[in-house]
C-alpha cells in the first residue's frame, strides 16, 4: 500500500506526528497533499522533552519535516479495503493503466494518426 493513499485513507481521523526535530502533533487530518504536507485540527502539540504542552486549532505541518506518522488500525483496515476495491473495478480493461488495450482508433472507433497525409478530415490533405 502506498503512503499518501493510506493518508488519503486517514482523512477525518486522529493521528500522531513526530517531527524530526522531537515534536509531537495530535490531531485529526483535514487533508494532505503528494509531498506529504499535513493540515491537522483540534491539535496537541507536545515539546520535545515532553513536560510542555500547546493546544492549537489548527496547524500546517512541512512534509519534509516528519520523522513518522501513526494512524489508527481501522484506518489501516479502511484503505485496505478501498485499494481491493478499486483492483477490482480495474480488471479486465487491458493494459498497465486500465484504460483498453493497444489497439488502434480513438472513442469514435474511427483511426486518425500515422505519417501524414488524410488524417480523417475528409480531402483537405
Amino acid at each position: 500500500m502506498l503512503p499518501l493513499s493510506l493518508l488519503k485513507a486517514a482523512q477525518g481521523h486522529p493521528m500522531l506526528i513526530e517531527l524530526k526535530n522531537g515534536e509531537t502533533y495530535n490531531g485529526h487530518l483535514v487533508n494532505c497533499d503528494t509531498w506529504m504536507n499535513v493540515h491537522l485540527r483540534e491539535v496537541i502539540c507536545t515539546s520535545k522533552d515532553g513536560d510542555r504542552f500547546w493546544r492549537i486549532p489548527e496547524c500546517y505541518i512541512r512534509g519534509n519535516t516528519v520523522k513518522y506518522m501513526r494512524v489508527q488500525e481501522e484506518v489501516m483496515e479502511k484503505a485496505v479495503e478501498e485499494q481491493k476495491k478499486y483492483r477490482r473495478f480495474g480488471q479486465g480493461r487491458g493494459g498497465r493503466g486500465g484504460r483498453g488495450g493497444r489497439g488502434r482508433g480513438n472513442e469514435r472507433g474511427g483511426y486518425r494518426g500515422g505519417r501524414g497525409g488524410n488524417r480523417g478530415y475528409g480531402n483537405r490533405g
